[in-house]
């Protein structure tokens, strides 16, 4: 069984986090290489990993991605997911989101009072993000993006818990970690020029945070047609609301860091036989 790990020429060897993912597959005796995305590719299953920079080639990379005989997660769900208006048809089925207005190019943007957050709708690692009061400079920033974006107010739950990022694989819980506050006053620094750094640590979800992972994952999947189980990864990012419930911040179907280096052993042994079996189906 031969599986590929997809990344970019900018990390062709991902990030560091998938080690524990590569030696679990090994050790399964699965035939597992990295390969940057947008070359041709032989492989039972090609997995979406480290591919960051494909907002700056949207349509190149979805081309390469319909090309992929066994793509995971497959084609359909990579062209939802990548765009964040998902958020608004999420909200449509019921699930609590965080509040979030879609503002084209060209159309007037109303702005939320208090702190808000105008990110791109297609967009990795929180580059293009910014976090304002001033709505001039946020007009500015949606005009300097010139594409479709997402504004949404500011959690201020975050600058005190931050986010809780919880893992699935084909539909299971596996783990969870914790993402520090990330966007001060002003745009999201990216040294890398890919992803802006996140402060990570390791957290135990509420039950109330995996029952609302749980929700969004059916939602998707009712969207698309598909099963959750349907889903070989998922990352489902929620923050606590002004009035203490979980709310979804951003549904990770594409190309999420899972949080590996954060957790024991066996969430890579979960993710590895995972991987096995859709290979396998495909």
């Amino acid at each position: 069984m031969r599986v590929v790990l997809a990344s970019c020429d900018r990390l062709p060897s991902g990030d560091g986090d998938e080690e524990a993912l590569v030696a679990a597959l090994v050790r399964d005796g699965v035939d597992v290489a990295w390969q940057p995305w947008g070359t041709p590719v032989e492989a039972d299953l090609v997995v979406l990993r480290t591919t960051w920079d494909y907002p700056d080639h949207l349509d190149e990379f979805l081309t390469w991605c319909a090309a992929v005989p066994a793509l995971a997660n497959p084609l359909p769900v990579v062209r939802w997911n990548i765009d964040k208006s998902y958020m608004a048809e999420l909200a449509a089925r019921g699930v609590p989101v965080v509040p979030t207005t879609v503002v084209r190019p060209g159309e007037e943007p109303v702005f939320p009072d208090g702190e808000f957050v105008v990110k791109p709708a297609v967009g990795a690692g929180s580059r293009g993000a910014g976090r304002f009061t001033d709505h001039a400079e946020a007009r500015a920033h949606l005009e300097s993006l010139g594409v479709k974006a997402l504004v949404q107010p500011y959690q201020s739950s975050v600058d005190a818990h931050g986010e809780t990022a919880l893992v699935f694989f084909a539909g299971e819980y596996s783990h969870s970690f914790h993402k520090g506050p990330m966007l001060a006053q002003g745009l999201a620094e990216a040294e890398s020029g890919l992803y802006v750094e996140e402060r990570l640590g390791s957290i135990e979800p509420s039950e109330r945070q995996v029952a609302l992972a749980e929700q969004v994952l059916d939602a998707a999947a009712a969207l698309l047609s598909l099963r959750r189980s349907d889903f070989l990864y998922a990352r489902v990012d929620v923050v606590t609301g002004a009035d203490g419930e979980p709310l979804l911040l951003e549904l990770e179907l594409t190309e999420p860091s899972l949080g590996f280096r954060l957790t024991t052993d066996e969430a890579a042994s979960r993710f590895s036989k995972a991987i096995q079996q859709a290979a396998s189906r495909a």
